[in-house]
């Protein structure tokens, strides 16, 4: 599984990654894994303002309906249209084509709340969550 270096992580399996003011927030390579097939995206509409930690779009494979919170708090910049029509971006291409939305952050001091994929909590995260879904990773 992929964790690349220069994003930050939560821990519902969503990466951010900042582009000046905005965050880019997307499901991990992990998260995508143990979801499966992803048949359904409701994107929330662009303008509305989030705080980190609320839930604010959903998503479902085929046996799980996930709620998605924000990483940052904002405003919704942009959302991923194609998702509306190939959801499955998300599992093909999870830190590229599979993206969910730009958040225009309110706060950048937010962001030393997530983890790094080079930080021990990271790493201790991934390791519980390995072994927890030990049967969907295969």
């Amino acid at each position: 599984m992929q964790f690349p270096d220069d994003l930050y992580y939560d821990d519902q399996h969503g990466w951010a990654r900042v582009e000046g003011n905005i965050v880019v927030q997307g499901l991990t390579d992990f998260g995508q894994r143990i979801a499966q097939e992803i048949v359904f995206v409701e994107s929330p509409r662009v303008g509305r303002e989030v705080e980190q930690g609320q839930t604010f779009m959903s998503m479902e494979s085929g046996k799980w309906v996930g709620r998605i919170a924000a990483m940052v708090s904002g405003k919704i910049a942009e959302t991923n249209e194609e998702l509306e029509w190939e959801p499955t971006l998300i599992n093909e291409s999870p830190f590229d084509q599979g993206w969910l939305v730009r958040i225009e952050m309110s706060d950048p001091a937010e962001l030393d709340k997530l983890m790094r994929a080079d930080s021990a909590e990271f790493k201790a995260f991934i390791e519980a969550e390995a072994e927890k879904y030990q049967d969907l990773l295969g």
